[in-house]
Parts: C-alpha cells; structure tokens; sequence
C-alpha cells in the first residue's frame, strides 16, 4: 500500500554538543513522584507508579514561546527531569535499567489544572488536561556520555524572576532506574522514547507575557514564554 496523506515528521529534540536531533517517538510521564508535590495535590504520599502519556506533537523542541492553550483558566508548569531512552528493554530490571538511557534534560509538563482536575474528581482520564499541543517543552538533550547518569540536581524554576520551584531530583520517590524498570513491565520500551520523571512541590498557573526559566545542575536550561491564546479557539 502506499499512504494516502502526508504525515509531519517524528519531532527531533536538540542535542547538546551536537547538530544531529533525537527523534522523539513516544512521551510516558509519570504522576506524584516527589512526597511535598503528592501533598500539595492533596494525595498520599507514598503510593505505586503510575503513568499518563502525551503525543510527540505535544513536544517543544528547545523551548521558546508557547500560546496559552484554549479551555483553561489555570494553566499550570511542572518543571521535571526528563529521560530520553537509546535502548529498547522489557521487563528489565532495575539494576540494569540505566543502560537504556541515552541521555537526560530539563522538561516542562505543562498543564490544563482546572480541566486535570474536573476529570479527576468524574473519574475520567486525563488527557483533556495533560496531553495538548504545546504542553511538553524540553531542553537539549545531554547524552550520558558527556556527563553520566543523573542522582543529585537541583532543580529550580522561576517565574518572571521569582522563585516558585526548588527541589532535588534526589528526593524522588521513584529514582530514573525504579522508573525505567517499572514501566518496562506494562510496555516494552524503545529508543525515542521520552519518560518526564514528575515534579517537586511549587506548581502554580501562568498567564500570557509570562516568562518561565528551569534550570537542572549539570543540564542546560529551558525557557518558555507564554502567548495570548491563538484567535482560531476565539
């Protein structure tokens, strides 16, 4: 057979060092990772992975500006540490679950708050609120081979210049290895593959002609600036 459209191309996130791009096949995040986040939400903190999606097209490649999405009133930024695979692996366990990875970067996982939340409290899936165009800027890619795994980093964002997130990727509840092999149980795991590692307490909603900067030690940065909203949801 031959296709009767022309599909977009996979999304390529930069790398650093590099002019090649990563070819992003599919984006796992996974919710309530950090004890003062799942608190702040008003969740357990201590409770079994779990995992919602997003497209690729959702991605932003390097960051830059972002229109506000249509159908929300409070959307919010979740600064995270994002693991990008270069292996594929099933079931694999967590002791060699590190191999997989390619590389890591600073992401944001931006989201719809009051629509996350209206389908919570209905018992209905998230997507509505979490997987839209836009909603998963990324940095460039560090490779593992420029600078190893990552265990201890702070992770900061600001808005407009002001502190709003301040947190370690050590206190995660689940590490990048438990993530990796946990999730390679339900779906076998392949190279491309983007997994956003959750975010420390400090969400809070933005609005057009805001400026947000997340910052990872031993990452580069990420900037998003937020837009009006496009006149086509007018």
């Amino acid at each position: 057979m031959t296709p009767c459209l022309t599909l977009p191309d996979r999304p390529l996130a930069p790398i650093d060092g590099s002019t090649q791009g990563f070819p992003v096949g599919r984006i796992f995040c996974i919710g309530r990772n950090y004890a003062a986040h799942a608190e702040e939400m008003g969740m357990d903190s201590r409770e079994q992975p779990f995992f919602f999606t997003k497209w690729p097209t959702a991605l932003v490649p390097g960051g830059g500006t972002i229109a506000y999405p249509p159908q929300t009133k409070n959307f919010h930024f979740e600064g995270e540490l994002v693991i990008a695979l270069g292996k594929p692996g099933a079931a694999v366990d967590a002791a060699h679950a590190l191999d997989l990875v390619f590389g890591y970067a600073a992401g944001l996982d931006m989201t719809r708050r009051d629509l996350q939340f209206e389908a919570r409290d209905k018992g209905r899936p998230w997507d509505y609120g979490k997987n839209f165009a836009y909603a998963a800027p990324l940095a460039p890619i560090r490779p593992v081979a420029a600078g190893g795994h990552v265990e201890h980093a702070a992770l900061r964002l600001t808005v407009n210049g002001a502190l709003r997130q301040n947190g370690n990727v050590a206190d995660m509840i689940w590490n990048c290895a438990e993530i990796i092999a946990y999730l390679s149980r339900f779906e076998r795991l392949l190279p491309g593959d983007l997994i956003y590692t959750g975010t420390p307490a400090g969400v809070g909603p933005v609005l057009p002609g805001d400026t947000l900067n997340l910052t990872i030690d031993g990452l580069s940065p990420l900037e998003v600036t937020i837009a009006p909203p496009d006149p086509a949801f007018a």
